[in-house]
């Protein structure tokens, strides 16, 4: 867990951002959460990225596994359930809130363009849109922060506790 302003990325964390999405990273201003092994799981990226295009999602969630785990969830339809969920839980619903408003606040240390006023990732404040986005925002935050990610995470088949990466820096 670490919150901002964040360190600068590395050269290394660069190349293995590269190999993890199949591609360069983009606005990238810090890793937010890491792998046991040290590797990256989360990135923090600017609000606005160098081609001018506007990207409000601030916690990216780059590890191969936990984004297959919540794409998986996905598709069991785990979005719809948690946001009926939210519909239906006064304290889950004020919870959620509160995690956007915290989003909200650690992007806003990079920056906000005005396109992406008051729109954080995930579908925060009201519903469930990106698992993936969720959990990246509970990876960095730590538990307690965004409960749909703590969820998320929790219903999940990968682990933060337990390194599977087979990338450069991953642990022997």
């Amino acid at each position: 867990m670490s919150t901002p302003p964040y360190p600068p990325v590395t050269d290394a964390e660069l190349d293995v951002l590269r190999e993890q999405l199949g591609r360069p990273a983009r606005g990238v201003v810090g890793i937010a959460a890491r792998c046991v092994c040290g590797n990256p799981t989360v990135v923090a990226t600017l609000p606005r990225l160098d081609d001018g295009s506007p990207f409000p999602t601030f916690y990216y969630l780059t590890h191969p596994a936990a984004t297959a785990a919540m794409s998986t969830l996905e598709a069991d339809h785990v979005m719809r359930e948690f946001t009926d969920e939210l519909a239906e839980d006064d304290l889950e619903r004020d919870a959620y809130v509160r995690a956007h408003e915290a989003y909200l606040h650690d992007r806003a240390q990079y920056g906000e363009p005005e396109e992406i006023a008051g729109v954080s990732a995930g579908g925060m404040p009201t519903r469930v849109k990106c698992l993936h986005a969720l959990a990246g925002h509970a990876l960095a935050a730590g538990p307690g922060v965004n409960p749909i990610g703590d969820r998320a995470l929790e219903r999940s088949t990968w682990s933060p506790e337990q390194c599977v990466c087979v990338s450069p820096g991953a642990a022997a």
